[in-house]
């Protein structure tokens, strides 16, 4: 029989092959801390060191990008594509225009994104990319340049049948038109390679809206689990971005009130709520002018902008960290404990630190994992890929309803594999057990 698996010696091997790659090294040990006990509880996973050939990447590319600016300059940035498992089907995962891209943050959202497409039950690998290149204080030309500078490389290693990548931070409609647009010419075929497109060229209705609608959807079916509901609860919202505008566009709906939306220099907090009327400011400060959240208490003066902080320090009973990873530390958690928070759910990915996570589990509160509850953005982008592989659209309400029914049966995978403490189910053990078992028999069903 093969030897268990240790947890600290695994880790240590992580990190020895790994080096300086601190996001990679969290994602591992967040997931491996529930799947070792569940490994060597199914020995068949240790003799096909399943863990082991799950954290090492199928392929890393990486590239250089060359492109003019508007003084035609030229200017040069970093372009990679981690292709981390294609057991179950393409690699599928977003691509991240920002300063602080790097190997380490693309292998961690890769990581993350293996389970993520897993418990999707829509047959996608994991993948992720991107740039250091910052599309901040960019002309709109300066942004084609780099995009198809960016395509050249890339188009080499992807298309329809094998690597199929979205938007993420840094890259929305605008930057994929002129990624997919690029690829088109270089290729000579009009095919789904890229999924958030505008609806114009294959794009899905309910894409732009689908994660944070996505997460809310969850957050119901966590709430109904202890027959409570979102109508009148309070919600702090951090990011101002598609997730969070679209996941207060859906606590608005569902009869929440929203507090609080933020970006990098600060948060809004409105008392009153931001209703469906102060979205579509929200809307044009953000989507239209480009500008910063604070913006918001020019318009609705009874509101007030918090620079500097985060909206942890906000009475509430939901919190949905959106914004970015390790955005929620155990200080934070501790605050939204005291002040009365019941249930957490990440919008973004890794957003809450593992001394947060943990901390939540032990008192009580209600915690949903980005892995499952911010699903519902690549689910959709798995259903543009269907609407483009049938040569069909669908209509709104038929994405809505079949994203509604994938955020459900995600969650009911959760309750499958998860513990129950206290009354709570842990989605934190039922996530990483769930997204797992598919990757993992369908890896031993391939061989090596």
């Amino acid at each position: 029989m093969a030897a268990k698996l240790d947890l600290g010696t695994f880790m240590q091997k992580v990190k020895e092959d790994n080096p300086n790659e601190p996001e990679f090294h969290q994602a591992v040990h967040e997931v491996a801390e529930v799947l070792v006990p569940y490994v060597n509880e199914n020995p068949r996973y240790i003799k096909h060191k399943v863990l082991e050939r799950l954290v090492e990447p199928e392929r890393v590319i990486q590239f250089k990008i060359t492109w003019h600016d508007d003084h035609n300059e030229i200017q040069v940035n970093k372009g990679y594509r981690i292709q981390m498992n294609s057991c179950i089907g393409p690699y599928k995962g977003g691509l991240r225009f920002h300063p602080s891209v790097n190997l380490g943050i693309l292998k961690f959202l890769a990581f993350e994104q293996v389970f993520k497409n897993s418990l999707t039950t829509l047959p996608m690998g994991g993948g992720k990319g991107g740039s250091n290149f910052d599309p901040k204080g960019k002309s709109d030309l300066e942004i084609m340049r780099f995009c198809k500078a960016f395509m050249e490389e890339l188009s080499k290693h992807i298309d329809e049948n094998t690597d199929v990548p979205a938007g993420d931070i840094g890259v929305g409609g605008r930057e994929i038109g002129f990624l997919f647009g690029h690829y088109k010419r270089l290729r000579n075929k009009f095919t789904g390679v890229l999924t958030g497109k505008g609806l114009e060229y294959g794009g899905s209705l309910i894409r732009p809206e689908a994660t944070g609608y996505g997460l809310l959807y969850f957050v119901d079916c966590m709430l109904k689990e202890k027959n409570d509901g979102l109508k009148g609860k309070n919600v702090v919202i951090s990011g101002s971005g598609n997730v969070s505008f679209y996941a207060a566009e859906k606590c608005v709906e569902l009869g929440a009130k929203v507090l609080t939306l933020s970006d990098s220099s600060g948060y809004i907090y409105d008392q009153e709520g931001i209703d469906a009327e102060k979205l579509k400011v929200v809307a044009k400060i953000k989507f239209e002018d480009y500008d910063r959240i604070s913006a918001y208490v020019n318009h609705f003066p009874n509101a007030v902008f918090v620079e500097g902080k985060t909206p942890w320090e906000v009475q509430c009973d939901i919190a949905l960290p959106n914004a970015t990873q390790n955005e929620l530390h155990l200080d934070d958690a501790k605050k939204l404990l005291s002040n009365g928070c019941k249930l957490v759910a990440e919008g973004a990915n890794m957003p809450c630190t593992p001394e947060a996570v943990h901390f939540f589990l032990e008192n009580g509160i209600l915690y949903g994992p980005g892995k499952a509850a911010n699903a519902g953005g690549v689910a959709t982008s798995g259903l543009e890929m269907s609407q483009n592989s049938l040569r069909l659209s669908w209509t709104r309400e038929e994405v809505d309803e079949r994203l509604r029914n994938i955020m459900y049966n995600i969650h009911e995978q959760c309750k499958k594999f998860a513990d129950e403490k206290a009354g709570n189910i842990n989605y934190f053990k039922g996530a990483n057990i769930a997204g797992f078992v598919k990757v993992a028999n369908a890896l031993i069903a391939e061989g090596y």
